[in-house]
């Protein structure tokens, strides 16, 4: 089952390449698989009806135990036939409703192939995860496919809307599974739905949760009151409309609903919820679609209507409204299906889907009439179709007693909405191809065979259904089983209906449908609409324009524009929020202190670092405050060094050395002294806010370490270092080894902070070779004993020349250093990203010795050219631990005799550092070429060139 799945994703992802290369006539190739799909579950259909269900459980989470779980039961086989059955024939029907060289068709084509995936997923989730991804993913690809042209105002706004509305209620029923989940102690469905259709416990947590579950089923099916962002999403091309409105996704409430009835139905306030928005849908439904003259509204607002009779059939929670509901789901699935598909062919072909300028279309397409005939039959209950059983079979059930006492009022109500249903059923098949007095006929190209395959064959399926309903019934009824019996006459949905009050109905229904659909009556009927100034879409509009108001009122109030002013609305909401908690917790009393120290050296480094943190308050110069500041990161590595750890200490000061270089770098750019704003009040506030901050941040550290009950798995680290990673370094072998994917992760934001600030700086695109000195013809004795840095030949006279001998001299140590880190790291402190820091602080020294022109002779690559390869690097470890046999990033040894060197021992994880390393590198480097090179080629005139000394007290805009 899940190969199946995969396969949709495999051609969703080949799709593009497909188009480019066949075009239009790719659908037919992507429409093979669920064509495939659909026929493995035909063959599967015996062992269903048998009582053996397929089912597949692979691990996915086992440390929450959650599972990809899969299961093909009656309900889910149902589902999953019209998903791919109608999904093969909306991808071929696509081949001819799409022009040749369509713009965006690879993608179109791949995201509904994705879709289909997903929707199939969802029906055979067993897990409430599984079933919860599934269902979002369902969502982002609708408001992919609704959007699908995206150069259309209405497309975009309709594709937002929908999104919104369905992915709000898609975590809204994410909150409730979790709730029943833990009531039920499983994440699996059917566990779920049997623990709670026995004697289960109702508590106050798990009548929220039904609400929550009820709300996500509801968005999604679009009733009301978030039916209307499905009229609004007819935005979409036709073939959307017709597989994701008609007969995949907005199902998915309804599957939801069926799938959960048979535990939750009797858990109030599921029955009186779901009766009152669903018998109000579909009313309002069929109102709304007499009023339209848009083709696909009058469809869209009809499967509004529809989608709440389903609902209500579900919901009943009964055996015979589950069979009519499951029934109505088929139906409804073949003849909405058919009749969008129609109206692709109307606007393609006759270039308009407005009745009032339709004419005379049923003589000059018979064949596409009659399928539309057959679909608009079935809709409005006609025999031999099938929706005239379903429908016979949802009155039947009614007088069963669906909901007990509310069914015969609910009946009369289902009554009248069955009226509406045949009223614009007849206003559709009149609009569109019907002869009208006084139209002028449409212009009409004759569709293909292949365009109208697709309708036909829906039509037909619905005929066939009807007549050959025995054929289908012990599907449904396999489902229809798991529910209890509310009646002593079970129904049995059939082509020949008894004689009684159902059948009666069923002509009523069909006799004043008829009168109401007549185009007189129908303008009459539905000229005044008093609900009109509460419609729910204007209401949507002015909730959103509420918050939109309100999320900018906020942000006016909270984010002035002043730093310090941003900073303390954060740490006062740290502070009222954790601060207090962890006061009333009472988490304190629980701290104990053994030692302050190790040694009074740690005492002392933590004299020192408060010193600097004091002093950085008062000091007036930018630079001196930066200096200050790095001294509190000095002292702090001083304590980590005394407390046995080099590598920690090691790095902590090449980071703040690495730091004060970017900070100076920026500060030329800056005023020389701090803004003398900061009277005796700002800095008192300020002091109260900054002091119980600390106190915060030093009691839950405090708390957390107390709190600790088993013991760390930091503990076991010595002991595995070395048989797993082949190194005596414990923190180097963490890095690349035992917790290689958190470095990857981090290796990846480096890079993205590295691209991040060189596009703030470079302003338009980076091209080109880094600057570099120009070359020297004639090279004289005297320009060779001043050319102690290869930048020298330009001629600059603003040059330290003691700075250029320190640079020349030290340059080459602190490399040699850098790779001695690199090469060094595994067993002793260093590694990758100290020695990447050593490297990248050398740049520095050439760069302040020589300007922008030494730091491109020093490296005359590109810095995205670093990154690259050492992100390269890095994965690439992966992939080679793969082909050696281990897992991903997993440490291999390789060692043997080699001549001259003798025995060698290397492992792989020394390439995963030299990514790092390289990473970086290039970080550092395109720090240097931005916020120092870049700003040296943007000094106006008259500003000291780079590698010289800068006036402190002028201040240079960037």
């Amino acid at each position: 089952m899940l190969v199946l799945v995969v396969a949709h994703a495999v051609a969703a992802l080949a799709a593009p390449a497909l188009v480019r290369v066949l075009d239009r006539r790719a659908f037919p190739v992507l429409a093979l698989v669920p064509a495939a799909t659909f026929a493995w579950i035909l063959a599967q259909l015996p062992a269903v009806l048998a009582g053996t269900v397929p089912e597949q459980v692979v691990p996915w989470i086992p440390a929450l135990g959650v599972d990809i779980a899969l299961r093909l039961d009656a309900l889910a086989a149902t589902v999953s036939l019209l998903v791919t059955g109608v999904g093969a024939l909306v991808l071929l029907y696509c081949t001819r409703y799409f022009p040749v060289g369509a713009r965006g068709l690879g993608r179109f084509a791949g995201v509904l192939t994705a879709f289909a995936g997903a929707m199939l997923a969802l029906v055979w989730s067993d897990d409430v995860f599984v079933l919860y991804v599934c269902w979002e993913l369902t969502t982002v690809f609708s408001f992919l496919l609704v959007g699908h042209d995206a150069h259309k105002r209405a497309s975009r706004a309709a594709a937002v809307q929908a999104l919104v509305v369905t992915a709000a209620g898609g975590l809204t029923m994410l909150v409730g599974l979790v709730v029943l989940a833990q009531a039920a102690g499983t994440t699996r469905i059917s566990a779920l739905v049997a623990w709670f259709a026995g004697p289960a416990p109702v508590s106050a947590a798990i009548v929220a949760g039904v609400v929550c579950v009820l709300v996500g089923a509801i968005t999604k099916s679009a009733l009301v009151p978030f039916h209307f962002w499905l009229p609004s999403a007819m935005a979409a091309p036709t073939p959307v409309s017709a597989y994701l409105h008609a007969a995949a996704m907005v199902k998915a409430g309804v599957y939801l609903v069926l799938r959960l009835a048979p535990g939750l139905a009797d858990v109030e306030p599921w029955r009186p919820l779901v009766a009152a928005l669903a018998v109000t849908t579909m009313l309002l439904g069929g109102l709304q679609a007499l009023r339209q003259h848009d083709l696909k509204l009058v469809l869209a607002h009809g499967t509004v209507s529809q989608l709440g009779f389903m609902i209500l059939l579900a919901g009943a929670g009964t055996r015979d409204g589950a069979l009519a509901a499951l029934g109505l789901v088929v139906a409804h699935a073949l003849f909405k299906a058919c009749l969008f598909l129609v109206v692709g062919v109307i606007d393609r072909r006759a270039g308009t889907r407005d009745l009032r300028e339709l004419s005379g279309l049923g003589r000059r397409a018979p064949v596409l009439a009659t399928a539309a005939i057959l679909g608009a039959a079935s809709m409005a209950g006609l025999p031999p179709l099938l929706g005239f059983v379903t429908k016979e079979g949802s009155f039947e059930a009614f007088l069963h007693d669906a909901y007990g006492d509310a069914a015969v009022p609910l009946l009369a109500l289902v009554v009248l909405g069955s009226v509406l249903t045949v009223a614009y059923s007849t206003r559709f098949v009149w609009g569109a191809f019907w002869r009208k007095p006084g139209v002028e006929v449409v212009t009409w190209d004759a569709p293909g065979p292949l365009f109208a395959t697709a309708p036909v064959v829906l039509g037909a399926a619905g005929l066939a259904a009807g007549v050959g309903v025995s054929a289908l019934s012990p599907l449904l009824v396999a489902y229809a089983d798991t529910l209890p019996v509310s009646y002593p006459t079970l129904l049995e949905l059939a082509v020949i209906p008894s004689v009684g009050t159902a059948l009666g109905l069923s002509v009523l229904a069909v006799v004043l449908g008829f009168v109401v659909g007549l185009p007189a009556v129908s303008a009459r009927l539905t000229a005044r609409h008093p609900l009109s100034p509460v419609r729910a879409e204007i209401t949507w509009r002015g909730v959103v324009h509420a918050l939109e108001n309100t999320s900018l009122r906020v942000t006016a109030l909270t984010q002035r524009g002043s730093l310090s002013w941003i900073l303390s609305t954060i740490f006062v909401v740290l502070v009222l929020g954790p601060g207090l908690a962890m006061l009333l917790g009472g988490g304190l009393g629980e701290v104990r202190v053994d030692r302050l120290a190790d040694s009074p050296f740690q005492v002392l480094a933590a004299v020192i670092g408060g010193a600097c943190a004091i002093v950085a308050t008062r000091v007036r110069r930018r630079l001196g405050a930066v200096l200050v500041v790095g001294g509190l990161g000095y002292a702090i590595a001083l304590i980590f060094a005394l407390a046995g750890a080099p590598d920690v200490a090691l790095t902590q000061a090449l980071v703040e050395t690495a730091t004060l270089v970017v900070v100076v770098l920026v500060l030329r750019t800056l005023p020389r002294d701090i803004a003398d704003r900061h009277t005796p009040r700002q800095r008192v506030r300020r002091l109260l806010v900054a002091v119980p901050v600390g106190l915060l941040m030093t009691g839950l550290g405090a708390i957390a370490l107390a709190a600790r009950s088993a013991a760390p798995v930091s503990a076991a680290y010595p002991a595995q270092a070395y048989g797993f990673g082949a190194g005596a370094n414990v923190v180097n072998v963490t890095l690349v080894d035992i917790r290689a994917w958190d470095t990857m992760g981090e290796l990846s934001v480096i890079v993205a902070a590295a691209t991040g600030v060189a596009s703030l700086v470079f302003l338009h695109r980076r091209s080109g070779a880094p600057p570099r000195a120009e070359a020297q013809p004639v090279v004289t004795p005297t320009t060779r004993a001043g050319g102690w840095l290869r930048s020298a030949r330009r001629g600059d006279t603003d040059r330290v020349l003691l700075l250029e001998v320190i640079t020349r001299l030290v340059f080459p140590t602190m490399m040699v250093v850098s790779i001695y880190f690199l090469f060094a790291g595994h067993n002793a402190p260093g590694g990758g990203f100290a020695g990447g820091l050593v490297a990248g602080l050398a740049l520095t020294v050439r760069y302040v010795a020589g300007g922008r022109y030494e730091l491109g002779e020093a490296v005359p690559v590109d810095a995205g050219l670093l990154l690259g390869l050492g992100l390269l690097c890095a994965g690439g470890t992966g992939v080679g631990a793969l082909l050696l046999g281990g897992e991903v990033l997993q440490t291999a040894v390789l060692e043997g005799d080699v001549p001259v060197l003798g025995h060698v021992k290397f492992v792989t994880s020394l390439i995963f550092d030299i990514g790092v390393y390289l990473v970086v590198v290039g970080l550092v480097l395109d720090v240097l070429r931005s916020l120092g090179a870049e700003l040296d080629r943007r000094r106006p005139t008259g500003a000291p060139r780079e590698g010289g000394r800068p006036d402190s007290r002028q201040e240079v805009p960037s």
